[in-house]
């Protein structure tokens, strides 16, 4: 009798579990290097992130315009309202380009608007970094990584379109830094609300020695957008990918969880995702297949630019990816064969044991 008892028991004790599941794949890239508003846009787009803002999408992404790629970019802000058909709205900011690792703004990546309801104002957070050609030793094309933060002058969900302007560096290399940072300084920097404090994923990698072993995650944490930020050191780095994880962008769920999206390497037809009870602790992240037909667009699938709840049970999720076979020597020394584009999927949360 006892043992029946249990056996009845045994259900319930088994954790229930959620996961994403992909709906629907769009079968092709909606922005690409041949788009209209994409001319003088020589390599496409990486990184960034889509809102939803009423019925219309706001992209928010790097664009490669030029030589050095990685290095001669462009943030720019596109809108849509049917995912399909894409206006580029504007440029935010366009990196100097230099070269010989004197300009801390020679290359601007991952332009991530975050709204701040009690302030009513569209915060933007971009990556600067010095570039150089890298070396046999070291990754220099985009290193010594700061996070800078810009405010719409508009006040209002309204203002996502800005013009913004600099208020400050908000994260950066230095006497805060921890021993699995490196030489890429602040790669990523994304930051949403817990209760009534703010934190923040951002990310780092030892750059400084090749191959590069790791890029890893950490948590900081601060009182306002306008900081200061401080990292949480009992925490880092976060455990979601043990090899490889950049560009963490967070949702809040409607069950209170947090849900994390990032680009991941397991499997180049997938992104990583996570799920926080409580937006501070993470456990391993999973894969999210995007392309049930192995590389039906993209060989490669890159970054992910978000999670938008459509309020119907399914959420989007645009990514980036290559549009050819990537070949990774030839970035490396600056003379890329590849160009980037945007596509976009539909999925949802499953719960069940």
């Amino acid at each position: 009798m006892r043992g029946f008892f249990l056996l009845a028991l045994l259900p319930m004790l088994i954790p229930v579990e959620t996961r994403l599941v992909l709906v629907k794949a769009h079968p092709e890239p909606v922005i690409t290097t041949r788009s209209r508003g994409a001319e003088g846009n020589k390599y496409g787009f990486e990184g960034g992130r889509v809102v939803k803002i009423g019925r219309t999408y706001h992209l928010f992404t790097s664009e490669m315009i030029g030589d050095p790629v990685w290095v001669r970019m462009r943030l720019a802000h596109w809108r849509s309202d049917d995912r399909l058909h894409w206006t580029r709205v504007s440029t935010l900011y366009e990196s100097s380009g230099e070269f010989e690792g004197k300009d801390p703004r020679a290359a601007l990546w991952s332009p991530l608007p975050v709204y701040d309801d009690k302030e009513e104002r569209w915060n933007l957070f971009y990556v600067a970094y010095r570039a150089a050609p890298n070396t046999a030793a070291a990754f220099r094309m985009n290193h010594e990584g700061r996070i800078w933060r810009a405010l719409s002058n508009v006040k209002g969900e309204a203002g996502i379109d800005g013009p913004y302007h600099d208020v400050g560096i908000v994260l950066e290399p230095g006497q805060d830094s921890e021993a699995w940072e490196g030489l890429q300084g602040t790669d990523s920097f994304f930051p949403y609300r817990v209760g009534n404090r703010w934190y923040a994923l951002y990310g780092s990698a030892n750059t400084e020695k090749l191959p590069i072993e790791h890029w890893r995650v950490g948590i900081a944490s601060a009182s306002s957008l306008a900081g200061p930020w401080r990292r949480r050191r009992t925490l880092n780095p976060a455990p979601i990918e043990p090899v490889f994880i950049e560009n963490p962008i967070v949702a809040r769920l409607v069950d209170g969880r947090y849900l994390v999206v990032y680009d991941a390497t397991r499997d180049p037809d997938a992104i990583g995702y996570s799920i926080s009870e409580d937006g501070i602790h993470w456990p391993a992240g999973r894969s999210l297949v995007l392309q049930p037909k192995a590389g039906t667009w993209s060989p490669e699938i890159r970054t992910p630019l978000g999670l938008i709840d459509e309020h119907d049970g399914t959420f989007t999720i645009f990514y980036t990816g290559f549009e050819q076979a990537p070949d990774w020597t030839r970035l490396m020394q600056s003379q890329p064969v590849n160009t980037f584009a945007i596509g976009f999927a539909r999925v949802k949360l499953v719960t069940g044991r």
